[in-house]
């Protein structure tokens, strides 16, 4: 199937129904609740699922916003954090977002899984490549570093995150749906790209599922660290889904397929049937844009 994420338009709208009819109105029978989605939003949402006026794809975490947030914070608590009440607050209001994705029966909620204390390359990096500097000395001296101070790290943040989920992927499985985990554009969050199969390992069952979105993929191998179509495709597997979006190079995500660099073609022979295909595109484009880049990556994927 697909969907459209309300990242594009949630922040416009103070009506939860009036949100979801103009992603109906873009031809989509599907739409993902984003996680800049307020409480304000909630009782237009029920009001549209239950009439039968769309249908909830995905529902991406934390979802709704906990109160008095008013704007998308996915990672405002952390399943990795060091702080005990943190990762409590991560844990709970995941579970609310479980509560409100069976409520809209939806079968996946997205997760961030959190990030490795250290200090940020990502952005330096970026700022590197955009001046044509990654085969630099001083670029892969960075890289270097990155990856041998992230290695230091990563194992207390990747084991309390591991815990954390421990905890709430029974609760989802209980209510039949799946937890499906991001794969994240900065180099510093979790999982490390490796990692997803010592993930998998750690919590085997069938409710812990991986969530691609092509845009964070792309960036990282614009930055010289995975191959995209190569990491896609040894998760396939595991794969329930899909956030989609081109990326202007070397890092300017959420543009509309087609106005980018991803090679989609490539990436077409991992795209199951089953799995759930979101546009996940920036608030900045218009509905003519929108439009045009779904258009695109149907033409490639298939209209289903």
């Amino acid at each position: 199937m697909y969907s459209f994420s309300t990242c594009w338009n949630s922040h416009r709208h103070i009506d939860g129904r009036a949100m979801l009819r103009e992603i109906r109105e873009l031809g989509f029978e599907y739409a993902e609740l984003s996680h800049g989605t307020r409480v304000s939003l909630m009782p237009g949402i029920l009001d549209a699922v239950n009439a039968g006026e769309i249908k909830i794809s995905s529902v991406h975490n934390f979802c709704p916003l906990p109160m008095g947030v008013n704007h998308a914070a996915p990672n405002l608590y952390q399943f990795s954090d060091e702080r005990p009440r943190q990762r409590e607050l991560a844990e709970r209001y995941t579970l609310k977002t479980i509560e409100f994705a069976a409520r809209v029966q939806a079968p996946v909620v997205v997760l961030h899984l959190g990030s490795i204390e250290m200090k940020p390359y990502t952005n330096k990096l970026l700022e590197m490549a955009a001046r044509g500097e990654r085969e630099t000395p001083k670029y892969q001296k960075l890289c270097v570093e990155l990856e041998e101070r992230r290695e230091a790290r990563k194992v207390p943040f990747f084991e309390r995150t591991i815990e954390s989920l421990k905890k709430v992927v029974p609760e989802a499985g209980s209510r039949g749906i799946k937890l499906g985990v991001e794969n994240r554009q900065a180099l510093e969050e979790l999982p490390v790209d490796s990692d997803f199969f010592l993930l998998f390992r750690e919590i085997p069952g069938p409710n812990l599922v991986y969530w691609h979105d092509t845009g964070h993929a792309q960036i990282k191998e614009n930055l010289g660290f995975i191959h995209h179509a190569m990491h896609l495709e040894s998760l396939r597997d595991r794969l329930a889904g899909f956030h989609i979006h081109d990326v202007q190079f070397p890092g300017r995500d959420h543009c509309a397929p087609g106005t980018g660099g991803i090679d989609f073609a490539a990436l077409k022979p991992m795209v199951r049937p089953d799995c759930i295909k979101v546009f996940e595109l920036s608030p900045s484009l218009s509905p003519a844009e929108a439009r045009s880049g779904v258009e695109h990556l149907k033409q490639i994927w298939g209209q289903d």
